[in-house]
Order: C-alpha cells, then sequence, then structure tokens
C-alpha cells in the first residue's frame, strides 16, 4: 500500500504548538507501521463529499485528516477538531479527468465567495475568455471551476486562484502575463495519478520510516521546493554555453538552481556537481532543501558539494597550496596603502583604498601596462596615463608588503585559483550551479568560471540585478562569460504578496539594464497571492516606536503567527539592541529572527518588521561620507536602496516599516 504526504499536512502541521507537533508525528508514524490505522480511533467524515476522508485522534482536540483507499494513504491535513473537519468536508480528492494527476479540489458550491464579483455598471474584462474548456481542462482546471475561471477578471483572478490546484493557476497567471498557455506536463507512463509531474509536487510518496523522518523533520513549505510551469523549462533543458536565470525577489531563481543540481546529478551516476551561494548561511539554507528534494538514500546529495564563494575557495586554495589563506583586513590595507602612500600628492586614503579595492585588487592587475589599459567600471574620477602611472608605484609596494607578510585577500586567492585552473583540462566539478551571482566580484566569476569544464550545461548561474548589494557593475563577457541569448528572466512571485510585492518594486526602476546590455524587465510580474497592505510609521521618537513595534508583533503571535515566522530587520548591527528592546518580554521572542538588513539574504518570513529607517541610516551617513568620487556615491545610493528592496522581499504576508522623524527619503518612495 502507498503511503503518501500532501503539502497541505506540512503547512497545516507547522502552524501547530510544539507539544502538538511531537504527539502529530507519533500518530503518523503509527500509521505509516500500520495504514489500517488500529488504534487511532478513525472516524470516516460523514459530510464529506468525499467519502475516502477519515479523521484520526492525536489528543483531545487535534485530529489528522488522512485520505484512504484500498490502494493508497494519505496524510493531508492536521489541525484543532473543527478546523480539520471542515477542512475535509469542503474538499474531495480525485484525478482530474483531463491530466490524471490526482488533485485536492475545493468543492465548488462550498466556496460561494470565490466567484468572481459581477459589478452593476461596466463589468472588467475577463481574463481567460478566449479559452475553451478544452485548454482549461488541459491545464488542470477542475471541470466544476471552468465557469468561474472564464468571468474571472484580474482583480477577480487572484481571490479564485488561492481555491483552484496549484498547476492551473500557474499555468493561468503565466496566461495573463505572456499571453501563452504553457503545454500540460505530459502523463507519466505508468497509470498511476499519484505519479503525474503534477502531483509529485503537492504529494510526497513516503518510502520508510527513514524517509518519514526526513519528511516531518524538514517539512517542505509550500513553495519550497517543488516546481512550477515558468520554472521547470529552465531546470530541464540543455543549454549550450554559461547561462543565466533572472528575476525579482520570490521568483524562486534559488529553487530552480537547486532542481538543476539535483537535474544534472540525477542524468549522470558519476557527475560531480558544485552549487554555491554567497554566504555560508545561504548555502547551509540550500544544503537543508536539497535533503528535502533528494534524501541522503538515493546516493545523489553525496555527488552535490554545497558551499558559499569563499568557502569553496578556500578548500581549493588548501588543496593547492597546503593552507589556508591569511586575508588581510581592511586596517592591514589601510596601513599599507598609508605608508606605500606617504609622498603621494592629491589623492586621498579613501580614494586609495578604494581604487585597491574595486580596480587593481578586484581585477587582479600586476603590471602599469594592465593598469593603464583596464576600464574602471563605474568610477566617474578620470585618470589619466600620468595619474595612473604615479599611483602604481604605491599599489605595486602594497602588493609586495602583503607578499612579504604572507598576506592575501580574497581577491587575490580567487585570481590566482582562477588562473592555475584555467590551465588544466580536468576540472574537479563536471557541473557548477551558482546562486545570488549578481554578487560575484570580478575575480570570483574568473575562478567559477575556470572551475566548470567548457562544455553545455558547464556554469548556470541565478541572480537578480535589483538585489545587488555588495558589488560595482562590470561586465561578465568581458571575462568571458556570455550569457547573452542564454539569458532567462522569472515572472511569476511565489513567496511575496501582490501587495508587498508591488510597494517594494517602487524601490527599483522598471527596468534593469547590466553592463553587457542585458535587461531585467520588471513589469509584469505578477504574485500568485494577495494581502494586506504594508504600513509605513513615521513616528515622533524611538520609544513610541518600540511600542508601536512591540503591539504589531503581540497581534501578530495573537493571530496564530509563530515567533520563528517573523523577522525583525535593522540598518547596522548596533541597532540590533534597539530592535531586540522593543519586544522584549513577549512571549517567543528568543525564536524571533533579529539581525542587520545585510544578513537578509536568503531568509523568509510570514511577517516582517523593518526598523529604525531614519534619516542617516538610509542611506548610511559613514558610507555616504567615506564615497571616493562622484560614481561610487550614487552606487551607494543604489546599493542602500536595493539593501532595503531585499530586507522587505522577505515578507510573504505582512510588512511594516518604522521610522523616527525625519524618516529615510526611500520611504516617500514606497508609497509612491
Amino acid at each position: 500500500m502507498n503511503f503518501l504526504i500532501a503539502e497541505s499536512f506540512t503547512a497545516s502541521f507547522n502552524r501547530l504548538s510544539g507539544l502538538d507537533q511531537k504527539a502529530v508525528k507519533a500518530s503518523v508514524f503509527d500509521l505509516q507501521m500500520d495504514p489500517t490505522g488500529n488504534g487511532l480511533q478513525l472516524h470516516r467524515i460523514d459530510k464529506s463529499k468525499d467519502q475516502n476522508f477519515w479523521s484520526a485522534r492525536v489528543n483531545r482536540d487535534i485530529r489528522l485528516i488522512i485520505h484512504k483507499t484500498s490502494e493508497s494513504v494519505l496524510v493531508a491535513y492536521v489541525g484543532h477538531h473543527d478546523d480539520a473537519y471542515g477542512w475535509a468536508e469542503r474538499r474531495r480528492i480525485e484525478a482530474h479527468p483531463r491530466t490524471g494527476a490526482i488533485q485536492i479540489v475545493e468543492v465548488r458550491e462550498l466556496v460561494e465567495e470565490s466567484v468572481p464579483a459581477r459589478p452593476k455598471e461596466k463589468p472588467a474584462p475577463a481574463l481567460f475568455a478566449r479559452l475553451d474548456d478544452n485548454a482549461l481542462l488541459s491545464i488542470g482546471v477542475p471541470p466544476d471551476w471552468l465557469a468561474d475561471v472564464r468571468i474571472a477578471s484580474e482583480e477577480g483572478f487572484f481571490a479564485l486562484a488561492q481555491h483552484l490546484p496549484a498547476e492551473a493557476a500557474e499555468a493561468l497567471l503565466e496566461y495573463a502575463t505572456t499571453g501563452r498557455l504553457a503545454p500540460p506536463a505530459p502523463k507519466p507512463a505508468i497509470a498511476d495519478p499519484f505519479a503525474h509531474p503534477d502531483a509529485l509536487r503537492r504529494i510526497r510518496p513516503i518510502a520508510d520510516q527513514q524517509e518519514l523522518e526526513q519528511a516531518l523533520a524538514f517539512p517542505w513549505e509550500k513553495w519550497g521546493v517543488f516546481l512550477h510551469p515558468s520554472q521547470r523549462a529552465l531546470v530541464e533543458r540543455t543549454f549550450s554555453g554559461p547561462t543565466r536565470v533572472a528575476g525579482s525577489a520570490g521568483t524562486g531563481k534559488t529553487i530552480v538552481a537547486i532542481h538543476r543540481a539535483v537535474k544534472l546529478a540525477r542524468e549522470n551516476a558519476s557527475a560531480r556537481i558544485l552549487l554555491a551561494s554567497f554566504s555560508q548561511p545561504l548555502a547551509d539554507a540550500m544544503a537543508k532543501k536539497l535533503l528535502v528534494l533528494a534524501p541522503e538514500t538515493g546516493g545523489i546529495v553525496q555527488r552535490i558539494t554545497t558551499a558559499s564563494f569563499h568557502g569553496i575557495a578556500e578548500q581549493m586554495y588548501q588543496l593547492e597550496h597546503g593552507v589556508r589563506p591569511r586575508i588581510a583586513s581592511e586596517t592591514v590595507l589601510r596601513e599599507r596603502l598609508r605608508t606605500a602612500a606617504a609622498n603621494l600628492k592629491g589623492f586621498s586614503e579613501r580614494f586609495l583604498l578604494s581604487e585597491w579595492t574595486n580596480v587593481i585588487d578586484a581585477w587582479g592587475l600586476t603590471s602599469l601596462d594592465a593598469y593603464a589599459t583596464v576600464q574602471r567600471m563605474g568610477r566617474k574620477s578620470r585618470l589619466g596615463p600620468n595619474q595612473r602611472a604615479s599611483l602604481w608605484p604605491a599599489f605595486e609596494a602594497v602588493r609586495e608588503a602583503l607578499a612579504v607578510e604572507r598576506y592575501t585577500t580574497w581577491a587575490n586567492v580567487f585570481t590566482d585559483l582562477a588562473n592555475a585552473l584555467a590551465q588544466r583540462p580536468l576540472k574537479p566539478f563536471d557541473h557548477v550551479v551558482i546562486d545570488e551571482a549578481q554578487d560575484l566580484a570580478p575575480a570570483e566569476l574568473r575562478f567559477f568560471a575556470a572551475l566548470a569544464p567548457a562544455k553545455a550545461d558547464g556554469l548556470f548561474l541565478s541572480g537578480d540585478v535589483g538585489q545587488r548589494i555588495f558589488q560595482h557593475p562590470y561586465s561578465w563577457a568581458s571575462l568571458g562569460v556570455d550569457v547573452r541569448g542564454r539569458s532567462h528572466t522569472l515572472k511569476v512571485c511565489y513567496r511575496t504578496s501582490q501587495q508587498i510585492r508591488r510597494a517594494a518594486d517602487r524601490l527599483l526602476p522598471a527596468v534593469l539594464r547590466d553592463t553587457d546590455g542585458l535587461e531585467d524587465e520588471r513589469r509584469g510580474i505578477v504574485s500568485v497571492f494577495e494581502g494586506p497592505a504594508p504600513e509605513v510609521k513615521s513616528l515622533a521618537s524611538a520609544e513610541i516606536e518600540a511600542e508601536i513595534v512591540r503591539k504589531t508583533v503581540k497581534t501578530w503571535l495573537e493571530e496564530g503567527i509563530a515567533p520563528r515566522e517573523i523577522g525583525l530587520f535593522v540598518r547596522t548591527t548596533q541597532l540590533v539592541a534597539r530592535a531586540r528592546a522593543a519586544i522584549a518580554g513577549l512571549a517567543g521572542v528568543d525564536e524571533m529572527v533579529t539581525v542587520p538588513m545585510s544578513s537578509a539574504k536568503g531568509l523568509e518570513f510570514r511577517a516582517i518588521i523593518v526598523m529604525a529607517c531614519d534619516q542617516g541610516v538610509l542611506p548610511l551617513d559613514e558610507r555616504v561620507a567615506d564615497a571616493a568620487d562622484e560614481a561610487e556615491l550614487d552606487d551607494i545610493y543604489e546599493t542602500e536602496r536595493r539593501l532595503l528592496y531585499v530586507a522587505c522581499t522577505r515578507a510573504r504576508e505582512h510588512l511594516l516599516l518604522t521610522g523616527v522623524t525625519p524618516t529615510s527619503e526611500y520611504l516617500a518612495d514606497f508609497l509612491q
């Protein structure tokens, strides 16, 4: 008998308290051992039109909803007594008559509120009027929902989409944004409705107790692991050269990268794959999702190395030299520059450090000839041949001083490794998959390009130019990574509500263009669900701000949002104390994540507060004062704006921005 778990169960399971979750786990383990449910006090749910729904008693209040046939037992939902019974009474589980995929379908006549509104005056245009029944059935729309889909306007569709099976809602969203109806997924060769690709996105077969333990230890969130139509093609396609996947926050770039790594590993049983991201916490998060997608028992995970950019470089450096790199701190660099440029007139220390970091070290320049010809991307303070010639001895002296003291820099580590790897026909990895690629420095990009074999599917990069907060723009093509013609943009946002996404998008231009001329078009992006509008509050004092933040968090907790599902972001590490003081004493405060905005990458929360958005904090006065030239000042303003964008788009349902008057100029843009 097949034993399966639905994502509707894991979503409801995550909303329970820790004690209730423990009891539910025990009940699910018992059910797997004995699918007949003896000892669980099974009761058929008579009010449900689907007579295969049963309730299992977990404790006095919690009920487990299972769907039981002679061939399968599906763990479908868990909740408090009335909630659990109500969920089952409003649903049926069946194979779609056209696609053959098992679907969890809401009973149409029990969801009257989802019917699109019919205005008394001029009706809003229907989005899908041109699609006939045959087209709608081909993408998985249940037969009893066809009429509602056909009359849905843009506004009404978002309410309707919440009641449709995911594959149908997403195919309709893609049609609404592109005018094209995606081809349906092919039916599997075997006649098992649970084996259909659409069914596998929401229902997971469990082979043994070890897999069940993994499923409950790493429960996949609704949008956490499964692919969607707009993503699947990019995972499965073969690319002739370096490839980039772009898209705004929440469109699933990281999930595409993870699935891509797994797909490459499954296609070739001897392939070695690198899956890398900007920081170690992001790499660790990808490793956890990788375990869910491809359990260790499958032989896939062992051949996929997850690492941060610096982490994999450090490993490679140790293999090459036998020791770990001794990285020079900014303090060391400032001191060596100060000494080397003691007799140099007309250049500030701030300019010299910026020139070293963003030009000399970033591009691995080792000669005056190289410095004389390098394009100083993003630098408006022009330097003629004579100025570069006068500066070069100072930079050369810094490099020599660092070498004598056995110091190096991360840029130099990446450059040296890239040079060594470029000469070797055999590479350590068969495929290299990079997430957060927008923050790759030039030396890092050269390293990963040299690490990847020069073959089809060798290098795959995902990232969003709108979230670039750590690097000056530069040409990828100039370093041999030309993705023109192989760059693709995801348009459907699965993480963030329509209201939050629209507000956050006002912080950025509608079109972002990189140095190679590639454009990221941010118009036409659609979120798959709606929510409350984000709030912005400018307050008279830090005390009033703290009171507002405390009341908001308390309200969210009372509404059932768990402390771990709430994030609190501030601009700097020093402001973390201000944030923690605001929530001190609230239940579960230790589980809340309170971090600087620069640590927000890769995080996801149901609710977020961005605190202390004061004038002088966003953008940060210290960064503005430290700008070496006009171009760097412009870039600082842009990256500070993008930093706020990254923080805001970590929120799924609720977002609050607060600051003490006078507040950041960016808040006015947010409210346009």
